[in-house]
């Protein structure tokens, strides 16, 4: 048996009025997903608790098979996890955003998604002016996600579970005032996020991209190693990701999946959807059991608020990847293929959100069970709701028959 899932990062969204009275999902042409709900079964999953913070960290680890509230420790330990940095029981992992703030508001938390060579340059400047302290480790990442490592060695990291802090993405054209990290540890963070401002403003790269510049960084998903079971033991098929976003590169490690690089994978827009498909067919030729596709570009568009480019993404996936996945996997036998997003993110505040999410699922021991589009409003008209969204990949793998 052959696997498949396909996760448009937060496409679920609410009616909009410039789409005509329906959601991105509900105005796209997806003849490709809707055949999917039409073959199979289609409904509603709850994937991220009321009592943790809406974010992928959080939605994939549902998504995958895993409860949060036993399993999340925070964002960034999964992100460092994807760069092979090993945390000790003592270490914290931190999410370092770039960010243009102008007025003391919120402008852009991608600083206009700066490239990677400016970013790895505000990366030495931090690591310089922080060369005396031992516990403090900046690394560089992609574009504007970076992570700060703060080691538990001579003295315990100053951060406890009671530390409070709040994603860029949630507050665009928001005053930054009453965002600031809260609780232990608060005050370290906020003093490196305002003794980067000085650095940031006197880098030559960086000031030259005008209005796009970074202004600071930006501290927040902070976090210790978690503890996740090897995924082939818990489920008994071996997995392979293919993703742009380290988020899911490095849970797919803790869980012990192969990574696949996809050239010309950005984590944005202008992702290779195409290439996507076509790893995504040989990754499963090669020998896999199951292969992970994740677009962030979904999620992308809802952050910046753009509708259209919300509709053209889930378009481009499901021309571009779930088409082509979905007529290989029909081609080799028994096969299950499953659409889900992680979370909705809605256009309306360009932030992740809670609540339901739609999924449809075709495949060997699947039924249909009435849905003809795959939409939010088919979704919940079928009457399946899991209101424990962890329990949906147990349901795809493991009722076969």
């Amino acid at each position: 048996m052959k696997y498949a899932l396909i996760i448009p990062d937060g496409c679920a969204d609410e009616i909009q009025p410039s789409l005509g009275g329906r959601t991105p999902l509900q105005a796209a042409r997806v003849p490709h997903m809707d055949a999917i709900a039409q073959a199979g079964e289609t409904g509603l999953s709850l994937n991220v608790p009321d009592s943790l913070p809406s974010g992928s960290d959080v939605g994939t680890m549902s998504l995958f098979g895993y409860n949060p509230l036993e399993f999340h420790t925070g964002r960034a330990p999964i992100e460092a996890a994807a760069q092979g940095i090993a945390l000790g029981p003592e270490d914290w992992a931190i999410r370092c955003n770039f960010v243009t703030v102008v007025n003391e508001v919120m402008k852009s938390f991608t600083a206009g998604q700066i490239p990677n060579d400016v970013g790895a340059a505000l990366i030495r400047d931090l690591q310089h002016a922080y060369c005396g302290h031992e516990n403090i480790k900046f690394h560089t990442g992609v574009s504007y996600r970076n992570l700060l490592i703060w080691r538990g060695r001579d003295r315990r990291a100053p951060f406890s579970n009671d530390t409070h802090t709040i994603p860029p993405h949630d507050i665009t054209d928001q005053p930054i005032a009453d965002h600031l990290p809260l609780g232990s540890g608060a005050c370290d963070l906020r003093a490196i996020m305002e003794k980067s401002r000085p650095l940031f403003a006197a880098n030559a790269l960086n000031a030259a991209r005008g209005n796009l510049a970074a202004t600071q960084c930006w501290l927040w998903g902070q976090g210790k190693a978690p503890a996740l079971k090897n995924f082939r033991e818990r489920f008994g098929v071996q997995a392979a990701v293919i993703t742009a976003v380290d988020l899911l590169r490095g849970l797919g490690r803790l869980l012990g999946w192969e990574i696949v690089e996809v050239p010309g994978a950005t984590g944005y827009l202008d992702t290779d959807y195409a290439a996507k498909g076509r790893s995504a067919i040989e990754t499963l030729k090669s020998g896999t059991d199951f292969i992970v596709v994740h677009v962030e570009a979904t999620d992308e568009a809802s952050h910046e608020g753009h509708a259209q480019e919300k509709v053209h993404a889930l378009e481009a996936i499901d021309r571009e990847i779930v088409g082509p996945v979905h007529a290989y996997l029909k081609s080799q036998g028994d096969y299950r293929i499953l659409i889900s997003p992680d979370h909705p993110t809605f256009l309306r505040t360009k932030t992740h959100s809670h609540g339901f999410t739609p999924f449809t699922m075709a495949g060997c021991g699947l039924a249909a069970n009435g849905a003809t589009t795959y939409d939010e409003i088919a979704a919940s008209q079928t009457g399946i709701r899991l209101p424990e969204g962890w329990d949906l990949m147990g349901r795809f793998l493991n009722s076969a028959g």
